[in-house]
C-alpha cells in the first residue's frame, strides 16, 4: 500500500529479516514453513554468482536433510572424493565418522547456488523476497519494529532479525556492541577462468592442505570448479596494512597467479572477487529488544575450517522454531532468550579454534610456531585428538546445556542435574519402522514438517496422550542392523536436538511438563 501523501509504500509482515545470504534465507524457509508470514529485504538488486563461502558442514548437512534441502544441493555439488575436513589447513584431514553421522564429509558448494535453493523453498513456502531494498533506518517500540528502504519503503513487522553481513547495517543502525580484533591480514578471493595451467596448478579437488602453496611472496588456495574455473584465494606472506574496501584489480589478480604458478598460468576472465581479513568480533547480545542478530552479522572470525556459512546456517535453524514460537503466541517463558543463551557460545568458541587456526596456518612462520605444527600435525594423528577436532569444527561435538527433569523410572543419572545423558545432544539419524509403515525411515525425515518429535521406542507412552501442535508423536521400532539409541522415549526439538528422554517406563506427566518448559506454553496447548 502506497500513502497517497508521502508517496512511501508501506508493508507488514509479522517478521522481517534483513539480508538473503545463506542465513537469511534458512531463516525465513522455518518460518514460513512455521506459518509466519516472513519478509526478507535484501540490498543487492541481484545475486552475486561467487563462490565466497561455499563449504557444508557435516552437521549442517544433517539439519539441510532434516528438511529435505540436501538433495537439491548435493546434485549441484562439483564431483568430490571422500575427502575430510581440516584444521589450520594441517596436512592430516579430520575424520567424522566415530561420529556416527551419514555426512562424514564437507559438501564443496558454491554460495550462489546454496542461496537459490534456499531462496526458491523459501518463496515456496510463502516468504516474500524484496531485492535491491537496502535499510536505512530502524526503529523499535514495544509492539514491534520500522524499517525504512533506500527505495521508499517502510516495512513494519513484529520482529526484525538482521542477517546482512558482517558490516551489518542493523548492527550500526541499532548500536549494538560489536567487540574483538581487528583484522592484520588480508586475502583476496576471486572465481577465475584459466586459459592455461601449469602442473602446479590442482587438477581435482582434494584435502585442503593439497590445494595450498606458497611461492613469490604469496600464499594461495586454489580449487578447481567447473571446465576451466577456479576459485582463487591468495594474499601476501606477512602481515601488513589492511584495507578490505580496496578493489581488486585483475592485474593484482594475474600477477599473484604467474608468481605462484608460473607464466604458463594465464588469466582468461576475472568473474568476481573480493577482500577479506582475519578480523574476529562477536556481538554481546543477539537480541536486542525486537531486533535479534544472526550469521556474520552477529559473529566474524578468520576463515579456517570452513566454519562461517555453517554457523549462519545453524543459527537459522536454532531462532527459527523459537521466533515462529514467540510470534505465535505458543512460546513458554524464556524460549526466544534462549537463542542468545545457546548460540553465543557455540560462536564464541568458533572465534576461539579459529584464532588458533590463525596462528597455525601462518604462511611465514617463526620458528617456534613451526615446531607447533609440526607437534599439532603429529596429536592429529591420534584417534582422540582427531575425534575432538573433527566433531569441533563439523560441528558433530555440538550439545546444549538444556535443563530438565529426569525422564528414568528411578531417576539415577549420577549427576544430580536431573537430566538423561541424551538431554542436548543432536540423534544420529537411525532406521526406523514405524507403527504406521512396512518401510524403514531415516529419523531425518520425520522434521521435514519442522516440528517437534516425541519419539517412543517402546510403546509404553498412553496411546490417547494429548500433546500440542507441532509436536508429532511417532511410535516406532528400529530397523534391521540400526544401533539403538541410549533412550526409549525422546522428545526431539525441530532443530534435532532431545530436550527430554527416558530410560525405562515414561512419567507422562514429566514428559508434558518437558514440553510446556521446552517447546509450547501450557496457556496455548
Amino acid at each position: 500500500m502506497v500513502d497517497e501523501v508521502t508517496g512511501i509504500e508501506a508493508i507488514e509482515a509479522e517478521v522481517v529479516v534483513v539480508g538473503a545470504g545463506p542465513t537469511g534465507l534458512m531463516l525465513a524457509c522455518e518460518l514460513a514453513q512455521a506459518g509466519v508470514d516472513t519478509l526478507v529485504l535484501e540490498q543487492l538488486a541481484q545475486r552475486v554468482e561467487q563462490v565466497k563461502g561455499g563449504g557444508i558442514q557435516p552437521r549442517t548437512a544433517e539439519l539441510l536433510e532434516m528438511r529435505g534441502l540436501l538433495e537439491p544441493l548435493e546434485k549441484r555439488a562439483p564431483v568430490r572424493g571422500a575427502v575430510g575436513g581440516h584444521f589450520a589447513t594441517l596436512p592430516v584431514p579430520l575424520d567424522c565418522s566415530p561420529w556416527n553421522t551419514r555426512h562424514p564429509y564437507p559438501i564443496g558448494l558454491a554460495q550462489w547456488e546454496i542461496e537459490e535453493v534456499l531462496e526458491e523453498r523459501a518463496t515456496a513456502l510463502g516468504a516474500r523476497i524484496l531485492r535491491g531494498a537496502a535499510v536505512t533506518a530502524v526503529t523499535q517500540d514495544a509492539d514491534g519494529v520500522t524499517a525504512a528502504t533506500a527505495d521508499d519503503r517502510r516495512v513494519r513487522a513484529g520482529w526484525l532479525v538482521a542477517c546482512d553481513g558482517g558490516h551489518s547495517t542493523v548492527r550500526r543502525l541499532v548500536g549494538a556492541s560489536f567487540p574483538g580484533r581487528p583484522g592484520t591480514r588480508a586475502g583476496v578471493l576471486a572465481d577465475v577462468r584459466l586459459s592455461s595451467v601449469s602442473e602446479l596448478v590442482p587438477r581435482e579437488i582434494g584435502h585442503m592442505n593439497t590445494m595450498m602453496r606458497q611461492a613469490g611472496g604469496y600464499w594461495a588456495m586454489t580449487v578447481p570448479m567447473r571446465a576451466s574455473w577456479y576459485r582463487f584465494t591468495f594474499g601476501p606472506v606477512g602481515e601488513g596494512a589492511v584495507d578490505r574496501d580496496t578493489s581488486v584489480s585483475r592485474e593484482e589478480i594475474a600477477t599473484a597467479l604467474e608468481a605462484l604458478y608460473g607464466p604458463e598460468t594465464v588469466l582468461a576472465e576475472v568473474k568476481n572477487s573480493s577482500r577479506f581479513t582475519d578480523a574476529t568480533r562477536q556481538v554481546e547480545q543477539y537480541r536486542q529488544g525486537r531486533v535479534l542478530f544472526a550469521g556474520d552479522a552477529a559473529h566474524i572470525h578468520p576463515p579456517l575450517g570452513g566454519q562461517g556459512l555453517n554457523l549462519g546456517v545453524q543459527d537459522a535453524f536454532n531462532l527459527g522454531w523459537k521466533l515462529a514460537a514467540t510470534v505465535q503466541g505458543r512460546a513458554p517463558e524464556g524460549l526466544l532468550d534462549s537463542y542468545h543463551t545457546e548460540r553465543h557460545p557455540v560462536a564464541a568458541q568458533v572465534l576461539h579454534h579459529t584464532s588458533a587456526q590463525r596462528v597455525l596456518a601462518d604462511p611465514n612462520p617463526s620458528e617456534d610456531v613451526a615446531a607447533l605444527r609440526d607437534i599439532v600435525v603429529d596429536l592429529l594423528r591420534l584417534p582422540d585428538t582427531n575425534r575432538h577436532l573433527a566433531g569441533l569444527v563439523s560441528g558433530l561435538a555440538l550439545a546444549y546445556p538444556l535443563p530438565g527433569d529426569s525422564g528414568d523410572s528411578d531417576g539415577s543419572y549420577g549427576d544430580g542435574s536431573g537430566s538423561h545423558p541424551l538431554t542436548g545432544q543432536r540423534v544420529p539419524d537411525v532406521e526406523l519402522i514405524t507403527a504406521d509403515g512396512d518401510l524403514p525411515v531415516r529419523l531425518s525425515a520425520l522434521f521435514r514438517e519442522g516440528h517437534a518429535v516425541l519419539l517412543d521406542l517402546a510403546g509404553d507412552l498412553p496411546q490417547g496422550l494429548r500433546l500440542p501442535q507441532r509436536v508429532d508423536a511417532v511410535r516406532a521400532g528400529y530397523a534391521l542392523g540400526a544401533e539403538p539409541l541410549s533412550a526409549d522415549v525422546l522428545l526431539i526439538r525441530p532443530d534435532g536436538y532431545v530436550c527430554w528422554a527416558a530410560t525405562g517406563p515414561a512419567d507422562p506427566d514429566a514428559l508434558l511438563a518437558a514440553i510446556a518448559r521446552h517447546l509450547v506454553s501450557p496457556d496455548a496447548a
